[in-house]
This record gives structure tokens, C-alpha cells and sequence, in this order.
């Protein structure tokens, strides 16, 4: 529609346990993710060391070690608190369950900070393994193999042809095997090699292209590999790496790529965003974590309180960095980078995601990648998609909602039709109407509760909902299976 448009698709680890200071001091529970390649699974969870001694266990030497071999409970060798900091952080941690993310220290989804909102106290489900193990690959993937990729760089490593050729340790390929991954993508043999040579990189591609795996994989690989040692406590842990998003909804999306490919093994991983309780979000982050996935608001939340800080950090990841910079993150991102405890740029790795190549994208990567990284683009740099075909029908602004019924009248059967809308406010009247029509639909933007978010999704995703009537910023770098029909009832504003 000119107001909008609409698109057809055809688819588509010693760990230890850091007393700091005051009344706190600390315990110190070890167990090894030795650095051999049947050492990868988790053979003891480390036990609790909130400040009174943590779990004690060794990994095995063989290829059992990588494995999740069960929980021995508390115990171990603790009672080595460091000390203290100066008499602690100075500040009152009476407030801990405050919402951070939305709250005083700015929102999720580029909404403005809001500070007399209510205390969240949503607590997200259990992660449920038939959900995203049951998530397959889309009806077009094997067309990802014609897609021209280009690469800039010096001594850039060979690409991969297959995922048994990559080198990626035992425990990934059969992870791999029990998603259903088969071959990689083209992201994917580009990106495996060069983050497992330790190299900074930017990359383009599009949504769909697998590559949040393509970064996933040779950061677990590594942090199998090569592992060291974990820093937390109670409330403060040091994660190894970070990987930003700009909406919580893609980085529940990313965070189910983590679980999927190290459930099971020693690596650890949790998850950040506005919305939910804090104090469950810190609960989880009390054993120590290798893989925090986070959008700004909430990291900048727990950052600034001091519960999580970067002295461990071994990669940090930026995923839809474009997006994030269109929606007023910059600040949120540098803040981030520029951190008293952030190590240098010269000890991590960092890798920069983004669909285009904006002037502020690459100011960005001038300024906190190393001078020699690695450029591969998928595709067309900010192009549209080849597989979908699209349409663009001119109406005026009062006939936009009976050209909207006109075109789910021609798809027949309607399911997996994504309507976008400018505006929240307009998300929710669209699905109303829609709903009025006796078409099953829901909706997501900023202003619902986390709870009702993620639902939506779910029924979505399910077919419980056919329509999903979204804004783009919710909705941005979302995978979903099965898309057939997706419908901008107002003009993109970018």
C-alpha cells in the first residue's frame, strides 16, 4: 500500500567464586573445562558459592569432559574471599528488583527511560527444549548457496566447505546434527574460521541467512578450546562474552541459539532484558556465566549497579548494530565500550553485525575494532530480499484498512501473515479490527508487558494467531518459520 506495501515470501571452565569486599567475602569453587576435545561436556555443576565456598570438581580428560554429567551440590573448597573494595559499592541494594531496563537507567526497544513505572515481577518460563530444538531450517536455504559473498581483509583464513571440515570440537557437530543443520551457510563458512583465528570482524547479512550460528559456533568453540577461569559472586559476575541486541524479543531469539548449541555442555549462558524481575535476572548470573546476550538498557542497568563487569570479557558481539544505532542506542553501545572496566580492544574479540553500511556503522567499527579485521558481506549490501516478491498498491489514508481485508481475502488461507505498523498505538487497533473480521490475530510493540510479548510470539509462531500485527522495531531481525505474507499497512520511515 503507498502508505505501505506488501510482500509475498515463499518462506521464510574453572569457575570461581570472587568474595568483594565488605561483608560479603566470598567463596572459591573450581572445576576445569580442560581444553581437549571430549573435555567439553559438563561432568559436575559447580555447586553455590555465594560467599561460602564453591562446588569442587575436575573435568574428565577424555571426551566425556565437555558433557553435563549431573549436579553435585554445594561444598568445595571455599572460604577465600578476596576482601573488599573500598567497603563495597556504595549503593543501596534495597531497590535490587527494580526493572533496570526500563527503568532509571534507560527502556529496551528505543523507548525512552520511564521511571515511575512498576516493579516488574515477571519471570520468564523455563526454556522448553522441544520449542528450539523443533525450530528447522526454512523452505529457502538451499538457495543461500548461490548468494555472492565478499571478503576484505589481510591473510583472511579459507572459508569451509562443510561443518566436519570446519574443525568446530565433537560436541558441536553433534549439536549441529541434532538441530538439523546439514550445511553451512554461506555466513557460516566465512564467519567459523575467521572468529576461530581470533580475528576482529564486520559482517553483513540478511535476516534468515544463519548468522547467529555463524558467530555462536566459534565462540563456544573457543571458549571450549581455551578455557579460563570465571569470576562471580552472589550478586557481581564477570561474563567472557557479551552479545548485544537491540530488542528483547531477538535476543530471547539469539539466546535460544546459545541454549541450542551448548545445552548440555560446561558453558554456561543467560540472558538480560527489560521487562522481567531483576532479581531472577541476577539470580541467574550468581554461578557465574560464560555468554551474556543483552540489549543495551538492561546491560547498562546491571552495569551501573555494579553486577556485572567486563575484566573477564573474551568477545563482545554486536548484532544489528544498524538497528541499534537507529534507535538511539549510540550512547547506550559507547557507554558500554568506554567502561572503566572494559579491557582493551586489543584483548577481545570484537565482532560488528549490521544489515548496512552506514556512515555511523562505520565510525563505529573504526573506532572499537582492531585496524586489520575482516569485512564479509552476504548478498547485496541493504538490498531487498530475491525471494520474495513484492507489490506496492497506492490508496489513500481512509482506504488503507479495506485494502488491508482485500489482500488477506485473496491469500485465502491467511496463516503467517505479519502485518507492520509505524506506530504502537496503531498495532493494537489493527488487530482489534482484525480481530472484529474473524481473523485470529495479535499483536507486539513496546508499550505490552514482556508476558503479553512473549506470548504473542508464541501463538504466532504456533499458528495459534495467524496474524501478527507488529511495529518494526519489535519485530526487527526476527526468524520466524513459515512467514508466508508480510504486509507494511504504513510506509516504512526507513
Amino acid at each position: 500500500m503507498s502508505d505501505g506495501g506488501w510482500d509475498d515470501e515463499s518462506g521464510s571452565s574453572n569457575q570461581r567464586g570472587r568474595g568483594r569486599g565488605g561483608n560479603r567475602g566470598g567463596g572459591r569453587g573450581r572445576g576445569n573445562c580442560n581444553n581437549r576435545n571430549n573435555d567439553d561436556f559438563d561432568s559436575a555443576s559447580q555447586g553455590d558459592s555465594w560467599g561460602n565456598g564453591g562446588g569442587s570438581s575436575e573435568w574428565g580428560t577424555n571426551d566425556d569432559g565437555d558433557r553435563d554429567g549431573g549436579s553435585r551440590g554445594r561444598g568445595g573448597r571455599g572460604g577465600r574471599g578476596r576482601g573488599g573494595r573500598g567497603g563495597g559499592r556504595n549503593m543501596d541494594r534495597s531497590n535490587g528488583d527494580e526493572d533496570g531496563g526500563d527503568g532509571n537507567f534507560g527502556g529496551d526497544d528505543g523507548e525512552a527511560p520511564v521511571n515511575d513505572k512498576p516493579r516488574p515481577t515477571y519471570i520468564p518460563p523455563e526454556i522448553d527444549e522441544n520449542d528450539v530444538y523443533g525450530i528447522g531450517v526454512g523452505s529457502n536455504f538451499n538457495k543461500y548457496e548461490n548468494i555472492e559473498v565478499k571478503v576484505s581483509g589481510d591473510n583472511v583464513p579459507k572459508h569451509i566447505e562443510s561443518f566436519k571440515s570446519s574443525g568446530l570440537r565433537e560436541v558441536l557437530i553433534e549439536k549441529l546434527v541434532k538441530c538439523n543443520y546439514t550445511t553451512p551457510t554461506p555466513i557460516q563458512k566465512y564467519c567459523i574460521p575467521v572468529i576461530i583465528s581470533g580475528r576482529d570482524m564486520m559482517a553483513t547479512a540478511q535476516t534468515g541467512s544463519g548468522k547467529t550460528a555463524a558467530f555462536v559456533l566459534p565462540i563456544v568453540h573457543t571458549l571450549l578450546s581455551q578455557p579460563q577461569d570465571l569470576v562471580f559472586d552472589r550478586d557481581y559476575c564477570e561474563p567472557q562474552c557479551i552479545i548485544m541486541s537491540p530488542t528483547r524479543e531477538l535476543a530471547i531469539q539469539i539466546r535460544d541459539v546459545v541454549f541450542k548449541l551448548t545445552n548440555g555442555t560446561c558453558i554456561k549462558q543467560s540472558i538480560l532484558y527489560g521487562g522481567t524481575a531483576t532479581g531472577h535476572q541476577r539470580g541467574t548470573l550468581a554461578n557465574g556465566i560464560h555468554i551474556l546476550v543483552a540489549t543495551p538498557g538492561r546491560l547498562n542497568d546491571f552495569v551501573g549497579r555494579g553486577y556485572v563487569s567486563f575484566n573477564s570479557l573474551r568477545f563482545f558481539v554486536l548484532d544489528e548494530a544498524d538497528r541499534m544505532l537507529d534507535m538511539g542506542f549510540k550512547p547506550d553501545i559507547e557507554k558500554i565500550l568506554n567502561h572503566e572496566t572494559m579491557v582493551d580492544v586489543n584483548t577481545r574479540q570484537t565482532l560488528l553485525f549490521s544489515a548496512t553500511l552506514a556512515d555511523d556503522i562505520q565510525m563505529l567499527s573504526k573506532a572499537y575494532l582492531k585496524p586489520n579485521y575482516v569485512f564479509v558481506a552476504v548478498g547485496e549490501i541493504g538490498g531487498a530480499c530475491k525471494d520474495v516478491k513484492q507489490e506496492i498498491r497506492e490508496v489513500t489514508k481512509f482506504e488503507k484498512k479495506k485494502e488491508l481485508i482485500k489482500v488477506l481475502e485473496s491469500l485465502g488461507d491467511c496463516k503467517g501473515t505479519m502485518v507492520f505498523v509505524e506506530q504502537k498505538r496503531n498495532a493494537d487497533f489493527i488487530a482489534a479490527f482484525l480481530s472484529e473480521k474473524d481473523y485470529p490475530t495479535t499483536s507486539i510493540h513496546g508499550d505490552r508487558e514482556q508476558p503479553e510479548r512473549e506470548q504473542a510470539l508464541r501463538d504466532f509462531k504456533n499458528n495459534r494467531m495467524k496474524i501478527l500485527v507488529a511495529t518494526a522495531v519489535a519485530a526487527r531481525g526476527l526468524d520466524i518459520k513459515g512467514v508466508n505474507c508480510v504486509i507494511n499497512f504504513d510506509m516504512p520511515s526507513s
